[in-house]
C-alpha cells in the first residue's frame, strides 16, 4: 500500500473524500489536493490503468481495512482432521465408543480419519481391517460423507470422513 510521495505512477484517477471522482490528475496535483485538506492521497487499485488514488486520512483507512480482516477471519470456520485409530481385533464396545467420538467430531464440522492399523502377523487379515472401516463409514451413516476411499498404506489402511452439514 503506497500513500502520497510513494505512488510512482505519473497519473492517477483520483477521488476525493466524499467518495466523488476528481478525474484524472498528475501525482504532484493530487497529492497538493490532500495536503490542501489535511488529508493523505491513498493507493488503492494500482494494477488499474492509470491507478485509482483516493483522498483520505490513513490511519482511518487501514484502521477499517484490519476491522474488514477480523471480521472475514471471524466467519471463516477452519476444518480440523482428527484421526481414530483402530486395531483388526477391536472390541464391540471399544469400536462403538470411538465410533460416537468421530459423530462428536463430525457434528463440530471436523472431518474424521479413521484408520486400522497392522501389527505383524494381524498383516495377513486385511480383509477384516476393511470390513472394520466399512462397519464404521456404515455406522457414520448421514453424519458424514466419504471423502476419501478406503486406501491401503504401510501397515494402516484408512479413509477420510467428511462432515455433512457443518455446525456454525
Amino acid at each position: 500500500m503506497r500513500i502520497n510521495y510513494e505512488i510512482t505512477a505519473p497519473q492517477v484517477r483520483v477521488i476525493n473524500h466524499d467518495g466523488q471522482q476528481l478525474g484524472v490528475l498528475p501525482v504532484k496535483e493530487a497529492i497538493k489536493k490532500a495536503e490542501e485538506q489535511e488529508l493523505d492521497l491513498i493507493e488503492i487499485a494500482p494494477q488499474a490503468d492509470p491507478p485509482v488514488c483516493k483522498i483520505m486520512n490513513f490511519g482511518k483507512y487501514s484502521y477499517e481495512l484490519q476491522k474488514k480482516e477480523k471480521l472475514q477471519k471471524k466467519k471463516q470456520h477452519v476444518i480440523v482432521l482428527k484421526e481414530i485409530r483402530l486395531h483388526p481385533n477391536t472390541d464391540t464396545h471399544d469400536f462403538e465408543f470411538k465410533l460416537r467420538h468421530a459423530l462428536n467430531f463430525l457434528e463440530q464440522g471436523n472431518k474424521v480419519k479413521v484408520a486400522v492399523i497392522f501389527k505383524g502377523r494381524e498383516l495377513a487379515y486385511k480383509e477384516v481391517g476393511e470390513t472394520l472401516l466399512k462397519k464404521f463409514i456404515e455406522g457414520v451413516g448421514e453424519n458424514g460423507k466419504i471423502e476419501q476411499d478406503i486406501k491401503f498404506e504401510g501397515r494402516a489402511m484408512s479413509a477420510i470422513i467428511a462432515p455433512t452439514k457443518i455446525k456454525k
